[in-house]
């Protein structure tokens, strides 16, 4: 068989596995970025209670394995009365675990924010959290933004582990199309392909794009 061939039989499964793809990249990646900004906030915080889960979080979901966190959240968790169906399970592991990482990203981010910028903001008498949201998070996010887009990278490569709770992603649409023909280098090049385009033409070209958004509000273009 052809790689044509190949592709007019099985092209529509790996599309259909792509846009799972996809939807869990993007699922994930917003509930990343919403985990990332809250636990690396409260990590700055001086006050132990507010800081201590944060710490915990982190250094948890850094320290494992994601493939273990996967299957924690899909086959312990509902032993103890919480269920996820596993499209919901694969994208929350996924997006609590990149998190966590993105936690130390923002934390670093703003502490990059030069001291005058923090005394500026104080001077003009704002409150703490116009000051942070005005003044120093849109600095931070032009430091934050090229590690993130390595981060996002890896969150991408990261949602094929979903396959593994049958997840009907690209790589589990792969190994089906792989164990019914044995086309191995046909169907794991095809998915190598789709993986790269994907970060390769909407990620990365994403980012840069952000980055020159923020370089040019903050007049730094």
């Amino acid at each position: 068989m052809s790689y044509w061939e190949f592709l007019s039989e099985y092209g529509p499964r790996l599309i259909d596995g792509t846009l799972v793809t996809a939807a869990q990249f993007f699922l994930a990646a917003a509930l990343a970025i919403v985990i990332a900004l809250i636990a690396g906030l409260m990590k700055l915080s001086p006050y132990l209670p507010v800081r201590a889960p944060a710490v915990v979080y982190i250094e948890v979901f850094r320290g494992t394995s994601l493939l273990v966190q996967l299957y924690w959240i899909f086959f312990v968790l509902p032993l103890f009365g919480v269920s996820f169906d596993k499209f919901t399970a694969g994208f929350v592991a996924v997006g609590m675990n990149l998190g966590a990482y993105g936690a130390e990203l923002v934390r670093g981010g703003i502490q990059s924010v030069p001291k005058g910028q923090w005394e500026a903001a104080y001077s003009l008498s704002m409150s703490p959290l116009r000051r942070m949201w005005r003044i120093i998070l849109p600095q931070a996010l032009l430091n934050m933004l090229p590690p993130w887009g390595n981060l996002l990278i890896e969150l991408l490569k990261g949602t094929a582990l979903v396959a593994l709770i049958s997840v009907a992603d690209l790589m589990f649409e792969a190994r089906q199309i792989n164990g019914s023909t044995y086309l191995s280098a046909q169907t794991f090049g095809s998915a190598l392909i789709i993986y790269y385009i994907f970060a390769r033409l909407i990620i990365t070209p994403f980012m840069r794009w952000l980055e020159r958004v923020m370089r040019r509000k903050l007049g730094r273009a």
